[in-house]
């Protein structure tokens, strides 16, 4: 299984892209904005790497994705909003604006539904590979 997040747009608002599985379009994702690499606030550096699958304490079941410079327990989990990542990759169904906190918010909608889905299309997989490409619009 190889899996490729392209992004399409790096903003205040975050790092959105699209997350493609054996070379077909399964869902969007949501990181950080670019801080530098910084742990736990920042997205991550476009490269390739080895995703391995963790029991985490606090996201239960996902993929850990490793081989970041300088970063660990980078996980792909399951969160609407920028502020539902610690550096984390999310994984949505669409991009949407959603009220938080009385505000609207960029964000991914459906979340839960989709990391479900990402569980079972990687159902039986230890590891896979993921390229993550960079942005192709920066605002």
């Amino acid at each position: 299984m190889k899996m490729d997040i392209v992004r399409v747009e790096r903003s205040e608002a975050g790092t959105f892209g699209v997350l493609i599985v054996d070379g077909s379009a399964f869902c969007v994702t949501l990181e950080r904005p670019w801080v530098d690499n910084q742990q736990n606030v920042s997205s991550i550096p476009p490269g390739d790497y080895i995703c391995k699958r963790v029991q985490s304490p606090s996201k239960g079941n996902t993929f850990e994705i490793t081989g970041v410079p300088g970063r660990s327990n980078i996980l792909i989990h399951k969160g609407n909003f920028i502020g539902d990542s610690e550096g984390c990759v999310l994984v949505g169904q669409y991009f949407a604006k959603l009220k938080h906190n009385g505000d609207s918010e960029r964000a991914i909608a459906n979340s839960g539904t989709t990391f479900t889905q990402f569980l079972q299309i990687t159902d039986g997989q230890s590891q896979f590979d993921l390229t993550v490409h960079g942005a192709v619009v920066s605002s």
